[in-house]
């Protein structure tokens, strides 16, 4: 058959059923249909953020923590001021001991000015020396060899420890043994020579000789 089954009905008398006309809608149905969005069927996915575009940008080596750079000044201020500190104190003990020594000399070379006021005043116009003697006494003081010029009257009183010399000022003075004496107790660097009979003769040199 070259007719169709449709056709076929239909020229038996058939007609194909009509679909029924969907029914108008009322005016608030429309005006909401209109007011209200079209949602697409199905499950909704939420949309996917956008993604930035990842440039290749060269690695750079990420900064020192603030903490770390700031321990490094941290610790050289500290060491500064050790070392300040340490030069401080060595200045001040080098200082000290100038100033120490210094008071110690001055203390020294007042004492010593004393004494010599005090030694002038104990051998003031006592002193035998004889501007007219002439045999020379020798004798040993400071690693080296003095002399006195006395009279031959003078000589065995000075070797029998009657008389004796002292210095003054840098002159050798001819004195008594008891101004000798008071003179070693206020300077015992005063007293130059004071012999003592009793004492053996050394290497046999008799004490009257004189050389």
């Amino acid at each position: 058959m070259s007719d169709s089954l449709r056709d076929q009905l239909m020229k038996a008398g058939f007609a194909a059923p009509s679909k029924p006309e969907p029914a108008p809608r009322r005016p608030q149905e429309q005006q909401r249909q209109r007011s209200s969005p079209q949602r697409p069927s199905g499950p909704q996915r939420p949309p996917r953020p956008q993604q930035r575009p990842q440039h290749n940008r060269p690695s750079t080596p990420s900064a020192p923590s603030r903490g770390a750079t700031d321990a490094q000044p941290v610790a050289r201020d500290r060491s500064d001021i050790d070392l300040a500190k340490a030069y401080a104190l060595r200045d001040k003990t080098e200082r000290e001991a100038r100033e120490r020594e210094q008071r110690e000399a001055e203390r020294r070379s007042r004492e010593r000015k004393e004494r010599r006021q005090k030694l002038a005043t104990a051998l003031g116009g006592k002193a035998l020396n004889d501007v007219a003697a002439e045999l020379p006494r020798h004798f040993p003081h400071t690693n080296k060899i003095r002399r006195i010029y006395v009279t031959p009257e003078q000589l065995p009183r000075l070797n029998g420890g009657e008389l004796a010399v002292v210095q003054l000022a840098g002159r050798y003075l001819l004195v008594t043994r008891e101004t000798a004496l008071s003179a070693q107790a206020i300077d015992a660097d005063a007293l130059v020579l004071l012999c003592d009979p009793q004492a053996d003769a050394e290497d046999d040199i008799p004490p009257d000789l004189v050389w």
